[in-house]
């Protein structure tokens, strides 16, 4: 079943004044830029062993080298306008070839952890969609056993809406799901804190 499972995982480029720009008003772009590299590093610490097929979407381009380039994970580009649209489009093309069950992060989260990635692939056998809090609000992962392109549009994406909106959906279609631990993400300087992260 493992050989059915993608974990596909967002990343943005780690490019100076382009990523956490929320982070960045407060801390400055040097910070920013620094704090998003070890969460970059920390996705790849903890999805390393996994054992199923991973997949990297980046949302500018694709990186010909860096920390993505090691066996076991493929390198693809986002595509879409909005968030929404291109976690829908990732979703569709892993489904169409030939995946079952699909997990989506991103690379905000250090209190991630590998078994909680595990988890969510095993509630999977018996639920169509996981879902993991963000206490922001959001949600920090999805998993799905089949394509309900409802889920990802007429969104307030980046906002304490998008959980509850996203539970909905789930209730109104009669979509079976179940729920991870609440995590924290780290958007902006109150959220560092929380992580244990000195500014």
């Amino acid at each position: 079943m493992l050989s059915s499972t993608a974990l596909v995982i967002f990343v943005r480029n780690p490019v100076l004044g382009q990523v956490k720009t929320r982070l960045a008003k407060d801390i400055g772009d040097k910070r920013a830029l620094a704090i998003y590299l070890q969460l970059l590093d920390h996705t790849l610490e903890i999805t390393r062993s996994l054992s199923f097929r991973k997949f990297i979407y980046y949302a500018d381009e694709v990186s010909d080298y860096d920390l993505w380039s090691v066996p076991g994970y493929t390198k693809r580009k986002q595509n879409g306008n909005d968030l929404g649209e291109r976690m829908l489009n990732s979703f569709k093309e892993l489904f169409d070839q030939g995946f079952t069950r699909i997990v989506i992060i991103g690379s905000d989260c250090l209190q991630l952890k590998t078994n909680t990635l595990e988890q969510a692939v095993s509630l999977l056998e018996s639920n169509a969609a996981v879902l993991g809090p963000a206490s922001d609000g959001g949600y920090y992962l999805l998993g799905l056993t089949k394509l309900y392109p409802d889920l990802f549009v007429n969104k307030p994406w980046s906002t304490d809406q998008v959980f509850t909106k996203t539970i909905d959906d789930f209730n109104n279609q009669g979509i079976s799901y179940a729920l991870l631990e609440e995590l924290s993400d780290i958007d902006d300087i109150t959220d560092l804190d929380e992580n244990g992260i000195s500014i």
